[in-house]
């Protein structure tokens, strides 16, 4: 009934996690129980997602991004009771 989530996605079109079609349905992540908004790519098998450090860049003018491990939850935002 419900689409199932990948187990790994990101939101950069250079990475081959990378799913335009399910990022226009939209995404919501659920990481250690709190809703975040600024995930750039998340692995639930693993436990981790990746965010924006700040506004720093690295040497290509990509966004420097750090890790935080714990539990992943993914769901699609156009899912919801309406």
């Amino acid at each position: 009934m419900s689409t199932p989530l990948p187990d790994r996605l990101s939101s950069n079109p250079n990475s081959p996690y990378y799913d335009e079609e399910l990022l226009k349905r939209g995404v919501g992540i659920r990481f250690k129980g709190q809703e975040k908004t600024n995930v750039d790519e998340y692995c639930v098998s693993e436990g981790w997602i990746r965010v924006a450090a700040g506004t720093a860049r690295d040497r290509h003018g990509n966004p420097l991004t750090i890790l935080l491990k714990g539990p992943v939850e993914p769901y699609l935002k156009d899912s919801a009771e309406g």
